[in-house]
Order: structure tokens, then sequence, then C-alpha cells
């Protein structure tokens, strides 16, 4: 089933109050949207309302499928921080196999094809040589690929992803790239949360927030230097294009053709091993 989402006067938030307001967009069958901006800009708070984790404060949020089906699509939510403290050392086949729990239930046992659907997971993700490691050895950037193997493996109509790309090296960023590519050409919508240009520059559709939408549209047009530099502090231009200052985030992001700009490596991001 391909899918659909649309918003129209979308107000985002917590307890009444507005995070972010005045979000109109539409997604259909294979298109990617990126929401970027700096932490506490609305980006995950949108994500969690078109997840249907909480309400919207005003307008309406719809995720549907876009063949005319009454049935709700199905969506495949990571969020941006992943629990840690599991009791028991489990494994990391064990967590991707999460995945496949809303189709065969919390009790229910895991078919063939469930099996092979965890395994094309691991695979498209590089982890299959970590299928009997527990979580808690592996490294930051390993955990994430172990998440977003999750998130594949659930098969959905949309995937919203909130910082998927954080503690990966640049050759998981690229498989990463590759399977959401994948994941269109299957038909899904994408949703990411980022603070990567580059990454956003990938999408059909970007949405820059800084507590207000600040540009929608394609990244030709959202991502233009006055848009990020009213939605990060500080944009400067090199060489080959813009680059975004962010002092929320801690390091700097490339927007333009060619390599990024980087000071350094940002406090809390984790090499991928």
């Amino acid at each position: 089933m391909s899918a659909a989402i649309e918003c129209n006067g979308l107000a985002v938030g917590y307890g009444g109050h507005a995070v972010v307001g005045g979000i109109d967009l539409a997604l259909g069958a294979g298109q990617w949207l990126a929401v970027i901006g700096t932490n506490g800009s609305g980006k995950s708070t949108l994500l969690k309302t078109l997840a249907g984790l909480i309400a919207p404060i005003a307008g309406t949020a719809a995720v549907r499928s876009a063949d005319g089906s009454p049935d709700r699509a199905t969506v495949s939510y990571l969020s941006q921080s992943h629990e840690q403290g599991f009791l028991l050392p489990i494994r990391s086949r064990d967590v991707v196999c999460m995945g496949r729990w809303p189709a065969r239930g919390l009790t229910g046992r895991l078919r063939g094809d469930d099996q092979a659907m965890v395994d094309d997971a691991m695979g498209a993700m590089g982890i299959t040589d970590l299928a009997d490691q527990p979580l808690g050895t592996l490294s930051g950037g390993q955990c994430q690929r172990v998440h977003l193997a999750q998130a594949l493996c659930r098969r959905a109509d949309v995937l919203l992803l909130d910082e998927p790309t954080a503690g990966l090296d640049a050759a998981s960023r690229e498989r990463y790239l590759a399977v959401m590519d994948s994941e269109r050409a299957r038909g899904s919508v994408v949703v990411t949360a980022t603070h990567d240009v580059r990454e956003a520059q990938r999408a059909d559709l970007v949405l820059v927030v800084a507590e207000r939408v600040v540009a929608c549209g394609p990244p030709g047009e959202a991502l233009t230097a006055e848009a990020l530099a009213q939605a990060f502090g500080v944009v400067i231009s090199d060489a080959t294009g813009p680059v975004v200052i962010d002092p929320h985030h801690g390091h700097d992001h490339h927007h333009g053709p060619g390599s990024p700009h980087v000071h350094g490596p940002a406090p809390g991001h984790q090499h991928d091993h």
C-alpha cells in the first residue's frame, strides 16, 4: 500500500503550547521530506505528531494510504534517543526483530518471511556480523545502525526518522542514504529530522524550522544562506558555498557541492566502528 502525508495549518507542541505552527505540506508515495533546524526548533515534535504519539495543537496532520484504502498507512518511527538500560544482554538481532512485533504481536512467533525481512534489514545496514553481539557492547554508531535496521524491518509505508545519521561515520552515512533511496523506490514516504544540510539536499522537500517555519520547498529553494542563517545563527562562505555555523549543536554543516567545512567533531557524536 502506498502512503501520503498531508498537513494543513498544523501547529505542534505540548500542553497547548505550540512549538512551531503554520505547517502546510503534502507528500506522496516515494517522496522524502527533510526537516532541518537546531535542537528545540520543533523537528522532533513534528515527527512525534506525525507518528500519532502526540496530538496537534491546531490544524490537521493526515497519514493515510495514497490508493484510497480506508486503512491508516503503517508507520515506522525512530526516536532520537534509544533505551540502552536493558536488564538482559539482548542481542542486536533481537532488537531488529522487534521491528516485526507490530505485525505479529508481542507473543506471536516470527515466521520465515519475518526472519527474511530481519536478514534483509541487517544486511542493508551492514550489521549482519553483529547479530549475536549484545547491544550494550556496541559503539554508538553500531547501535544506531541496529536501530535503523529495526525501523526498516517494519516494512512500513511511512518512515519517520529522528536524527538517523547521528553517530554514523562517512561510510555508514552513504549506506544509509542508499537504503533511503531503496525505500523510496519501494514507495515509502520518508520524513527525517536532521541538522545535516548535506542530507537535506538529497530530499524532495525541505522544511526549515526555528520555532516557526523559516522556509519550505525543494532543496534549491529552501536551503538558502538566508534561511539557514535564520535557523542556525551564522552562515559564512568558502570556495564551495555557504557553511552553517550552528552554535546550538557544536559543529558546522555544509551547503552546496563539495566536502563539508568542519572545524572539529561534534560533541556527543561517536565514530561508527
